[in-house]
């Protein structure tokens, strides 16, 4: 077994807990996807990884066994990850995986019940689609180009020339191999078959031995209103292509960039107000741009650096609900970085007028001078004499 460490594949610490495992899991498996990375084989073997990472520290039991014996305790407990396994298995076995980290309806795993209905590929499939911020704020059209699998009829799937298999040798056509750790008798996957029970003899030369080809199409999709990060969109009918011809459904997850003024929070949209330092004793009134337009902002007299107003309704629209989300403007008060000789003298002008008003530390700090002063005085006579 090829030595690695799970948590630095799914890049999370050992104390991570299962959310966070599934966030990172989700977001190394979308990166590393063979459909958004054909024909890269360095990518082909992190998705390996990632989803050998995932299939243990996701299992209580194996995770325990792994932080304390390593991937040599999983062996010898009878667990495996993915070592040895062809890529195109790990689709079929990893159903519960994908599932569990992004929801169900994929139908990932189906034929992995049982051997007879293992299936090359699964019909569904992801797509990721990058959205800018406004396409993503006010919903849009777009069109995408998708690259779907289609079993090869040449071949009838099996990728072997003339749909010729043989028995595989190694497990004698079950799928599976027997190991015995003591009085208990473990199963695991063939891996000279991937626990298909059947080896190709010669591979078909329409597929590659692959099963399938890819099919190229480009269609367009309705991105609603209000969608963010992570998002996913279902195209029923746009998935990989069956032997029976029917296909699955096509998952697009959406990624947002981000905008220049406007910050995102789920429905909230945030943005940053400079206002000189002169305005803020005497308040001020400014246009301020929204989603939609402009609106007025009134900021009160000696309001504070950061201070917060809200806009209700001036949000984002949510995709479920239709109800928006609020604008919130912050304030951040600037200071000049230089002034001349007759700001200078305008300001101590400025500073002068106002009296002792414009020194409030003098009359704070007097008493204290005063304290500290009889602090380091010389013990008094009186102290003196009554030691004697």
């Amino acid at each position: 077994m090829e030595q690695f460490d799970y948590y630095e594949i799914l890049e999370i610490s050992k104390s991570s807990d299962k959310e966070t495992i599934k966030k990172a899991y989700r977001k190394m498996a979308l990166k590393y996807h063979p459909d958004r990375n054909p024909d890269d084989k360095n990518a082909e073997e992190m998705f390996k990884k990632v989803n050998e990472a995932y299939g243990v520290l996701s299992d209580e039991s194996k995770r325990q066994v792994y932080d304390r014996y390593g991937k040599e305790g999983l062996e010898s407990n009878g667990f495996s990850g993915f070592g040895g396994k062809d890529f195109s298995d790990i689709f079929g076995d990893l159903g519960s995986i994908f599932e569990s980290a992004f929801g169900g309806g994929f139908g990932f795993g189906q034929g992995s019940r049982q051997k007879e209905s293992r299936t090359k590929f699964n019909p569904d499939y992801l797509y990721k689609l990058d959205l800018s911020f406004k396409e993503a704020v006010f919903g849009c059209k777009k069109t995408i180009k998708t690259r779907y699998k289609a079993y090869c009829k040449d071949c009838d799937g099996t990728g072997a020339k003339d749909a010729k298999l043989e028995v595989c040798s190694t497990c004698g056509g079950r799928g599976q191999v027997f190991m015995r750790q003591g009085f208990m008798t473990f199963a695991q996957t063939c891996s000279a078959c991937s626990g298909s029970g059947h080896k190709i003899q010669e591979k078909c030369s329409a597929c590659l031995g692959e099963g399938f080809k890819f099919v190229e199409e480009s269609f367009e999709v309705n991105v609603p209103e209000g969608v963010d990060d992570e998002n996913r969109i279902r195209v029923i009918g746009k998935g990989n292509q069956q032997k029976n011809g029917q296909r699955g459904d096509l998952y697009i997850m959406t990624y947002v960039e981000n905008d220049e003024y406007f910050v995102r929070d789920g429905n909230d949209v945030y943005i940053e107000v400079p206002v000189f330092f002169t305005a803020i004793p005497l308040g001020s009134k400014l246009k301020i741009p929204s989603l939609r337009g402009e609106l007025d902002l009134h900021i009160p007299a000696n309001s504070e650096d950061g201070s917060r107003f809200v806009f209700n309704g001036e949000g984002v629209k949510d995709v479920s609900s239709k109800a928006y989300g609020k604008l919130v403007a912050v304030i951040k008060i600037i200071y000049p970085t230089k002034l001349n000789e007759e700001q200078k003298e305008l300001l101590k002008k400025l500073h002068n007028s106002f009296g002792y008003e414009s020194e409030p530390h003098t009359n704070l700090f007097d008493a204290c001078f005063e304290r500290l002063k009889n602090w380091f005085k010389p013990e008094s006579k009186a102290k003196g004499r009554r030691k004697k």
